[in-house]
């Protein structure tokens, strides 16, 4: 287990419900059988506040706590943009994350290639609360 990833995922701050969120989405994998989550307040097409709760390992939850994390004051288009290159990121192993992004390579490297439905899972739920 990479210490690296369990200290993101101990970063717990956005891990509740927000009570006056404007979209929401709840994912389960069939793989794993890991849930999540996600509820998030948008204002002006920009992200104000989002958090999370899941049910998960700890590659779902440190995912979970970059993304909510990272995705604060970020607009709709940026979010969309990060979760269709991350969807992209294992099948191209040349792409490269932004300035802007480049934490989130702690998490998608070659060697968590077995964890990629895992860490995906926040992502996917983002994008499906963001077509509701």
């Amino acid at each position: 287990m990479d210490l690296e990833i369990l200290q993101i995922a101990s970063d717990t701050k956005n891990n509740k419900e927000i009570k006056n969120f404007t979209h929401k989405s709840k994912f389960k994998s069939q793989l794993c059988g890991d849930e999540i989550e996600i509820s998030i307040l948008v204002k002006d097409q920009k992200v104000i506040e989002m958090g999370y709760q899941c049910k998960s390992c700890i590659y779902c939850q440190a995912s979970a706590s970059l993304l909510s994390k990272l995705s604060i004051n970020k607009s709709l288009t940026k979010i969309k943009e990060l979760s269709e290159f991350v969807n992209n990121f294992f099948k191209n192993s040349n792409v490269k994350f932004s300035k802007e992004w480049k934490v989130f390579e702690k998490l998608f490297h070659k060697k968590n290639i077995s964890r990629k439905e895992c860490i995906l899972l926040p992502f996917k739920t983002v994008t499906k609360a963001l077509k509701s």
